[in-house]
């Protein structure tokens, strides 16, 4: 079952088509199809000047043991960047998006991939995520209620730049 795109709050069609390394595939030598891509970081760092010059939208996928800093160089390639959360309790996601956001100043499409869950959305979009890609088997109809969650936050974060008590003086 495929992943439930969610960006602007909605679901949406999904254009993109992750590149995924086969064993035995080395990132040098894999056929790079034609289209919206999401590359693998390896691939990237591989094949980077190939793939600036044959593909117009660029995406790359990010593993959770791979360092924003390698790549900051480079957001101005990327439409879009996915984060990979292979699993629910993985947290160094949200510390790649902040640093995407907060540090490097990425304008482009942040895509939550992986194990996402609707009650994660909240705090996903507080770091800077902008879209999500539910696993098959998550009912995006709830969306809403993991948007939700919360009322107001009191820290400054991505998505809110001024803490609660400059927002709302006494």
């Amino acid at each position: 079952m495929m992943a439930q795109l969610i960006t602007d709050r909605t679901v949406a069609v999904d254009t993109w088509k992750t590149l995924e390394l086969a064993d035995g595939e080395a990132p040098e030598t894999i056929a790079l199809p034609a289209g919206d891509l999401i590359f693998p970081l390896a691939v990237w760092q591989a094949r980077r000047d190939e793939i600036i010059a044959t593909h117009k939208r660029i995406g790359l996928l990010l593993q959770p043991d791979e360092r924003v800093e390698d790549i900051a160089g480079d957001l101005e390639y990327f439409f879009l960047i996915a984060v990979n959360f292979p699993k629910f309790v993985d947290g160094r996601g949200y510390s790649s998006a902040s640093l995407l956001r907060q540090r490097y100043n990425y304008q482009g499409e942040l895509r939550a991939v992986g194990d996402v869950l609707h009650d994660q959305l909240f705090y996903m979009r507080r770091v800077g995520f902008d879209a999500y890609a539910l696993k098959g088997d998550k009912n995006a109809v709830a969306i809403e209620h993991g948007f939700s969650v919360f009322g107001d936050a009191y820290q400054t974060s991505s998505d809110q730049p001024q803490p609660h008590f400059r927002r709302h003086p006494a």
